[in-house]
């Protein structure tokens, strides 16, 4: 099975499961190591929260709205997991794992974003077309 065949929804879950294990080992550590492992542990759980909210949008636009979210915070972990990495607060594999993890969802996140915008405009074209109006773009 591909990523993008993936349940998106089951993917940001196992990956905020991911983020609160190795928030948990850095909230152990002293000083800065925990208030960057906090910061990591809000945004990184909350791109499955985003997503999950998403599924009950009450419109298209919603769910883009709720998908950019989650696609924000996405950038913001990947920030943080930079951060962690650059002052070795993070096993050097446990950093580039996590990493590859939060682009690869911010690409699906992404995808999804730009699919359902499309299908929008689409949408709107053909009902536009239906009562007669067109647009050469």
């Amino acid at each position: 099975m591909t990523k993008n065949a993936r349940n998106i929804r089951n993917e940001t879950f196992q990956f905020a499961v991911d983020i609160v294990y190795h928030c948990q080992r850095l909230a152990a550590k002293a000083g800065v190591t925990r208030s960057l492992g906090r910061q990591l542990l809000r945004s990184g759980t909350s791109i499955g929260a985003n997503v999950e909210e998403a599924q009950a949008a009450q419109s298209s636009a919603d769910f883009v709205s709720k998908c950019s979210i989650a696609l924000k915070e996405a950038r913001e972990t990947l920030y943080w997991l930079r951060l962690l990495d650059a002052g070795d607060h993070l096993a050097n594999e446990d950093g580039k794992l996590l990493r590859q993890e939060t682009d690869e969802l911010s690409r699906l996140i992404g995808a999804t974003i730009v699919r359902t915008k499309n299908s929008k405009v689409k949408i709107k074209n053909e009902k536009m077309q239906s009562v007669g109006l067109t647009f050469n773009f």
